[in-house]
């Protein structure tokens, strides 16, 4: 799921490798370069050949193209003593000459802004111990900065996580062996922070005597009603036993769908007609499960915008009517940014409890999983991880740390 950003995450924790082949690369020019001032490197017959012919043209000048000439490399030497700040070139009649003098001047200047302008990775290679300072740290931050977005993570993350750093970071002295993992030991704990602890739901059902009441909310498409038949199977896995309430009474096939899901793992479902009060078939199903002395009751509600407000009013008389113990939002992970603002928006209507993320097991981004938790301040109990109902997976933050390489 984290591929993507694992490897990017590993090219900016290891520039090492590019730093050493420009020092290769230097090495073998200036070495190339001794060897020509040297001598000992040959000059091919082309060159010779095409030297003699320059000889053999410059011969048969004229004096009035001599003269021509001259006149044009005073002129050069004169920018070169201007540049240079010096009165002690000579002057020299072949303007070929002159201009190559011009260009070492420019190269001279070109390799000492090089030695200015060296990369974080570059200014620790020669030395034991580095301080960090706000510059190199911007510089870093920058490359993660691109890393994260790209990846869907909020915004407001991406701040949080770069003011995280920057305390964890910025002035702090460190070995140069010690740097990268100084730096991946920063990383880890800003992104495990992100996380808001979460609590085990099978210990919070048994913690109470009476009937547990779920409601679940999400948008049309979220997955809802197949991941409520999962958290139904993981009960019962668990030797708790549930009832399920079928409150979509609004799209098509919904009833029916969790019937089936219901049939399948041997788990009653209570259901009234297209068009009934959600409200009442969650009040009937908990005086269901209370008659019949069925520990948990999951509520199932009809997929909604968040951007609805009269559709969110009708959450409120839901959960006026069946006081549930747990408010959990299901959404798709796949979606990213637009998940988090579902989530967010369900929270400020309702006040959600905790967060299922969907189709984790096709997310290739994973903005979604670094983001909804810190953003709602809500934790995230479950991934959905395929179809089956087997395929639901108790959220680990570890995990994600090491799909990440920290």
């Amino acid at each position: 799921m984290f591929d993507f950003l694992k490897n990017k995450l590993k090219s900016w924790l290891k520039p090492e490798k590019k730093v050493v082949e420009l020092k290769a690369k230097r090495k073998r020019e200036s070495s190339l370069e001794n060897r020509r001032l040297s001598g000992k490197t040959k000059e091919k017959p082309e060159k010779k050949l095409k030297k003699a012919k320059l000889e053999i043209k410059h011969e048969k000048r004229t004096k009035q193209e001599l003269e021509e000439e001259r006149k044009i490399g005073e002129e050069v030497i004169e920018d070169i003593k201007k540049e240079k700040g010096t009165e002690d070139i000579e002057a020299v009649p072949q303007v070929e000459g002159i201009k190559h003098e011009k260009e070492e001047v420019e190269e001279i200047k070109e390799e000492e802004k090089a030695k200015v302008k060296k990369s974080f990775w570059q200014r620790i290679g020669l030395v034991k111990k580095y301080k960090i300072t706000n510059e190199d740290f911007s510089e870093l931050f920058e490359q993660l900065e691109l890393i994260l977005l790209e990846n869907n993570v909020a915004l407001e993350v991406v701040d949080y996580l770069k003011e995280n750093l920057s305390k964890e970071l910025v002035d702090k002295e460190v070995k140069k062996e010690d740097i990268e993992k100084t730096i991946k030991q920063a990383l880890r704990n800003s992104i495990s922070s992100l996380f808001i602890p979460g609590f085990s739901l099978i210990d919070k059902i048994k913690q109470k005597e009476a009937t547990f009441v779920i409601v679940f909310f999400g948008i049309n498409g979220s997955g809802k009603t197949t991941t409520i038949a999962k958290i139904a199977n993981f009960l019962k896995e668990n030797n708790l036993s549930c009832v399920l309430a079928a409150g979509d009474t609004f799209r098509a096939a919904s009833i029916e769908q969790l019937v089936k899901h219901g049939e399948k793992l041997g788990v009653k479902v209570i259901k009234q007609t297209y068009g009934s009060d959600p409200a009442a078939v969650a009040y009937d199903a908990i005086e269901y499960a209370k008659a019949h002395k069925i520990k948990a009751v999951l509520i199932d509600t009809a997929g909604r915008m968040h951007t609805k407000a009269s559709l969110l009013k009708e959450m409120e008389k839901i959960i006026r009517v069946s006081k549930p113990d747990l408010k959990l939002f299901i959404g798709e992970s796949i979606t990213g940014n637009d998940a988090t603002e579902q989530a967010k928006t369900f929270n400020e209507a309702v006040g959600i409890d905790g967060i299922i993320l969907s189709k984790a097991d096709v997310d290739e981004k994973g903005g979604a999983s670094l983001s909804v938790s810190h953003v709602t301040g809500k934790p995230i109990l479950f991934l959905g991880v395929g179809q089956g109902m087997n395929d639901l997976k108790e959220f680990n933050k570890e995990d994600i740390i090491k799909a990440l390489g920290l």
